[in-house]
């Protein structure tokens, strides 16, 4: 039995990424990549949410600033694309925020600015997961 959380889901999200890639390749810009992700996402059946917003609350109150994720898959993973030469911390910290938000439990960041397809796998800080590197 496998511990994998949504396995069969992110294969398909991750297959769908990889897709793109190395149909476009890399040196377009993110708005490229979401646009072709998104056809990709509609082809393979993939529920999705694009520039899906997330309010951020504070004690008792939600916040006027929101968060909007590229997309939501499945109702409950963060995907969030990139296309730089590198990712950062910043960069992670803005999915795991994202999770945060939105209480998710897993997210992805995709970077497409790179001759292969980076990516990581990201869970919120209390989550047991470490995250996962391609």
């Amino acid at each position: 039995m496998s511990d994998i959380l949504f396995k069969q889901e992110s294969f398909s999200i991750v297959g769908a990424a990889m897709q793109v890639h190395a149909t476009l390749g890399c040196g377009f810009s993110e708005k490229v990549y979401q646009e072709a992700l998104e056809i990709e996402f509609t082809k393979r059946g993939i529920p999705f949410e694009r520039e899906k917003r997330l309010q951020i609350g504070y004690k008792d109150t939600i916040l006027k600033t929101d968060y909007y994720v590229d997309f939501l898959c499945y109702g409950s993973i963060v995907v969030e694309l990139k296309a730089l030469s590198e990712i950062l911390g910043e960069h992670k910290a803005q999915v795991i925020n994202y999770l945060k938000a939105g209480n998710f439990k897993l997210g992805y960041l995709f970077n497409f600015g790179q001759l292969s397809l980076h990516y990581e796998r990201l869970f919120p800080p209390f989550s047991p997961k470490n995250s996962t590197r391609q």
